[in-house]
């Protein structure tokens, strides 16, 4: 768990590795009397100000540009001070100890403690503050890391949606509904003798209707949001020089993987991840799925399978130049067995008929029919890895979310499912119903942080880089 105490904090907010400029940052109550060691002057307020960085006997570390942003006008809610040097590491780190030697002279020179222990940041610590002091909410703290993290422009986009707030707004407007249609029930059940029906009245069957149909349009997004951000993990299996690496290099535009006319070269997982629409997919190409007794080639054969077993969609290729001898079908047939006990039945498997281009007049096949080596049939392939993955457009545009916003929505969902049969019993469990749609909103405010465990806090900020 992270630390919740008042102390200032102090880290390099860049990237680590040399640049052209790095920064470091300060965030904490009163810190006035900090720049005034570090400068012996104060700072025009929320102003670039060229200076040096000098260290404790005055000998010139760097020269940049110091800014004071006074609370609560600053990232964190607190008072923050940024130090733009050049970005190598070593000048960082000695800016850094300069300013945890500065607050220690403080302290010396005042006998007292003026300025609470200054520290090195813990990862996240600097949004955590944000979250905890209310500049951003938790979704849009989450979104700082994924805008960071973002492997796409299309996960890109979604995130800067969820970083202003796009997709808490939409939280808030529901739960805002759902409050509305909680206070109907609650006087309800306060005032049992009155002769009005309240929830009849109000349409609380419809106003629960329109929750369900709200919920059910955000979680659709929500999905896409998540598919964006996380992609889904594709494993190419097969017998052995069925084409598989051919295909991998086909799906990634480049020569990842050795392709060879002699079965069983490939003897690990060879993995990329390739973009489709903005959906990243991981692609993992495996060994040829078939008995052996070459040591190395049972290794590869069994980290195969052990890539089948966690993949999220699997392509099961055939060559079209053999799957007329029994043998190969036989041995075809054998691996489909074997995905059947190593797949859950949610797990979509592909046929692929490979080697296209080897055959003269090809028989119809249920599946994809392509040649890695012309072309033919992969674009097909891309939209049927969309369709599999479970992607659709969303014309109002996605957020970037994440998979336990997708459980959290669907808990709302199942709440509001129950609450619609209370609702709609004879004899009106309002008691009943009234509990539902209070866990329903409790479910809502774990996606934004208004309701949620300590524990969760610190799990989701320990995942952030330091400095952010």
């Amino acid at each position: 768990m992270l630390s919740r105490t008042n102390d200032p904090i102090v880290a390099v907010a860049t990237a680590p590795g040399r640049g052209a400029v790095g920064i470091v940052r300060v965030s904490g109550a009163r810190l006035a009397p900090l720049i005034h060691a570090l400068f012996g002057r104060a700072l025009n307020e929320r102003k670039a100000t060229y200076l040096p960085f000098r260290d404790a006997q005055g000998e010139v570390i760097d020269r940049g540009l110091a800014i004071h942003f006074p609370a609560p006008h600053s990232f964190t809610g607190e008072d923050v001070l940024e130090l733009q040097a050049h970005g190598g590491a070593v000048v960082l780190q000695l800016l850094v100890a300069r300013c945890l030697e500065a607050a220690l002279e403080i302290d010396a020179a005042s006998g007292l403690l003026r300025l609470p222990h200054l520290r090195i940041a813990q990862p996240g610590e600097f949004s955590q503050r944000a979250f905890l002091n209310g500049k951003i909410d938790l979704a849009q703290a989450e979104a700082i890391a994924d805008l960071i993290d973002a492997s796409t422009e299309a996960a890109v986009r979604s995130a800067s949606r969820s970083l202003s707030g796009e997709f808490s707004r939409e939280i808030h407007m529901l739960r805002d509904d759902l409050v509305n249609l909680r206070m109907l029930v609650e006087a309800t059940l306060d005032f049992p003798e009155e002769e009005i029906d309240f929830l009849q009245k109000a349409d609380a069957s419809g106003q629960l209707a329109s929750l369900q149909a709200q919920v059910a349009a955000l979680r659709t997004r929500a999905r896409q949001g998540a598919l964006l951000r996380e992609g889904i993990k594709v494993v190419i299996s097969g017998q052995p020089n069925a084409g598989k690496s051919s295909l991998l290099n086909a799906l990634a535009g480049a020569e990842l993987a050795i392709v060879s006319a002699v079965p069983g070269t490939t003897r690990d997982v060879v993995s990329q991840t390739i973009q489709i629409h903005g959906v990243p997919l991981h692609v993992a190409d495996t060994a040829g799925l078939r008995d052996s007794t070459d040591e190395v080639e049972k290794i590869g054969v069994a980290r195969a399978w052990g890539q089948i077993e966690g993949a999220d969609a699997v392509l099961f290729l055939h060559d079209l130049t053999r799957t007329d001898t029994d043998a190969y079908a036989a041995a075809d047939l054998e691996i489909l067995r074997g995905l059947q006990v190593k797949l859950s039945s949610s797990t979509p498997v592909v046929d692929v008929w490979s080697k296209l281009d080897a055959v003269a007049n090809p028989q119809l096949r249920p599946g994809i029919m392509l040649s890695a080596k012309t072309g033919v049939g992969v674009e097909a392939l891309r939209d049927k890895l969309l369709e599999v993955a479970g992607w659709q457009a969303v014309p109002e545009g996605i957020f970037l979310a994440r998979a336990r916003h997708v459980q959290a929505l669907e808990r709302v969902s199942a709440h509001l499912a129950i609450a619609k049969e209370h609702l709609l019993a004879r004899a009106q469990l309002l008691d009943l119903l009234a509990e539902e749609l209070r866990l329903a909103q409790n479910s809502l405010n774990e996606i934004t942080g208004e309701f949620g465990a300590d524990d969760l806090l610190g799990v989701i900020f320990s995942r952030f880089c330091i400095g952010k």
